[in-house]
């Protein structure tokens, strides 16, 4: 069965960059990237979540982390060059990206904003990412989700 593209695989198509579709069992109880590693059968840390933020001036960040990793919220404003930031509430979800929780992704979202990748994505051959529905992840070469999300590469995890 082949899977629906979306919006977040199409985008990859119009700029030509491969990746791979896979899709794993919902679980309504559980939208955490680790769930959706364990359901795909690969290593949390192979499967980067997308949270987003907001700095002092109200600007709009994205950051995607390993699964089971926990945001440094002043390692992101460092490296985005603010003086501080706070992950936006679930209910703002929507409306700035156009995803859901559980289902959102670092591309294709209603705007471009500043995008930022844990370093540790270097570490892989090929990392999971939102499809932007739960239940799909786009399976991709970093350089592919750096390409096209345009991001910046630090270390953004607690230690």
């Amino acid at each position: 069965m082949s899977l629906k593209k979306t919006n977040a695989a199409r985008f990859l198509d119009t700029l030509k960059l491969p990746y791979e579709m896979s899709s794993y069992e919902v679980d309504e109880e559980d939208l955490s990237a680790v769930h959706a590693a364990q359901s795909l059968g690969v290593a949390p840390e192979c499967v980067f979540k997308t949270l987003v933020a907001r700095d002092e001036a109200k600007r709009v960040l994205v950051a995607c982390i390993p699964a089971a990793e926990e945001i440094d919220l002043k390692a992101l404003a460092k490296v985005a060059n603010a003086k501080r930031c706070e992950l936006v509430a679930v209910k703002e979800l929507l409306g700035l990206t156009g995803y859901i929780r559980g289902g959102c992704s670092p591309l294709a979202m209603k705007k471009h904003y500043p995008t930022f990748i844990d370093a540790s994505v270097y570490r892989h051959e090929k990392v999971y990412v939102s499809a932007g529905l739960r239940g799909v992840q786009l399976h991709l070469a970093p350089s592919v989700l750096i390409e096209a999300t345009q991001a910046v590469c630090e270390p953004l995890v607690k230690a």
